[in-house]
């Protein structure tokens, strides 16, 4: 990890990133936990290894704007302020949950903070980007739309008709593709001709850049370079962050086409090991220190899980309502 330079980056906003990224690394063990247990049922895809985009991206935007992702969305959502007891009551499908239980694990969502999903299907978050960013430009809004997609995205009709348009009308939404070089099972060398995703958005015309997603500093600091052109210059930016899931594709994923030998390579560089590292080579972090936020974080964990625990599930007379019209209320 390189030194920090920026005016920003200062230690207490580097124990601040690390204290994210430990949140939502703890909050995913714990719910493969419990998934095992069949406390939350349905699929669970892990964003273990990834942190380091959602965090870094969420320090430059700002509480207007929106943001939209894929299945692998808990770490976005803890990273954009929704509360972990929120969350976690959702992927136990309670109603207190954030979608009020009827959501689970691929669809969180929240409209106080500009949360829009949470999307199962591959590429779907784009137009829905293309579509806020419009609305926002028709009304003059100075607001940026974030959409967070894996590289499998980059196979679909729906990136390239939504990078299309955005740079037609000059949108401005920062496309965040998080390239954790397998498509489900498949690596992105099998798919993929130009394994480079930014240079496909190159040829729209869209301003893009790679940058390591596992280093949570160069992640902000592309972002913020990002939303500064965006902002300024109008029209969308492309990211595309680097990184790998430490985990399966999902929990039914039995992950027989990456070698293991691959995986513990990868672990040695993650975003919390990298920022930790860093931190007490500088003489910035001491173990009673990182202890705490540890500490800190588990309580937070287990408090969402009584939470969950906790609450009802939503009452059969009302599971009509938003469904269908004319559904009891």
């Amino acid at each position: 990890m390189t030194q920090p330079d920026k005016p920003h980056i200062n230690r207490s906003h580097l124990i601040k990133l690390l204290q994210e990224m430990i949140r939502i690394r703890r909050f995913e063990e714990r719910c493969a936990e419990l998934y095992t247990q069949q406390k939350i049922r349905g699929f669970l895809h892990l964003y273990i290894g990834e942190e380091a985009i959602a965090v870094g991206c969420n320090q430059a935007l700002e509480p207007e704007d929106a943001l939209l992702c894929t299945y692998r969305e808990h770490g976005h959502a803890l990273a954009r302020g929704l509360s972990m007891a929120a969350v976690m009551a959702e992927m136990y499908g309670k109603q207190s949950g954030c979608s009020g239980g009827r959501g689970g694990s691929m669809h969180l969502f929240d409209n106080s903070k500009r949360f829009y999903g949470g999307n199962a299907i591959v590429a779907g978050g784009l137009p829905l980007a293309v579509g806020l960013a419009l609305a926002d430009k028709m009304q003059q809004r100075n607001r940026i739309t974030a959409c967070f997609f894996g590289e499998g995205a980059a196979a679909e009709g729906e990136f390239h008709e939504s990078l299309n348009l955005a740079a037609l009308w000059k949108l401005p939404v920062l496309f965040i593709c998080e390239n954790n070089l397998y498509a489900m099972g498949t690596a992105l060398s099998l798919s993929e001709s130009e394994q480079d995703i930014y240079r496909k958005a190159e040829g729209y015309k869209i301003p893009s850049l790679a940058v390591d997603g596992m280093n949570v500093v160069a992640v902000e600091e592309a972002a913020r370079n990002a939303c500064t052109s965006i902002r300024t210059a109008g029209g969308p930016f492309f990211l595309e962050c680097r990184t790998y899931r430490f985990r399966a594709h999902s929990m039914f994923d039995s992950q027989l086409y990456r070698d293991k030998a691959e995986i513990e390579t990868w672990r040695e560089k993650g975003p919390i090991v990298q920022l930790t590292n860093w931190l007490r080579d500088y003489h910035q972090l001491q173990d009673p220190e990182l202890a705490e936020i540890e500490q800190v974080v588990e309580d937070e964990v287990e408090a969402a899980v009584v939470t969950a625990e906790n609450a009802d599930f939503e009452k059969v007379a009302t599971l009509t309502r938003d469904v269908y019209t004319g559904g009891s209320s």
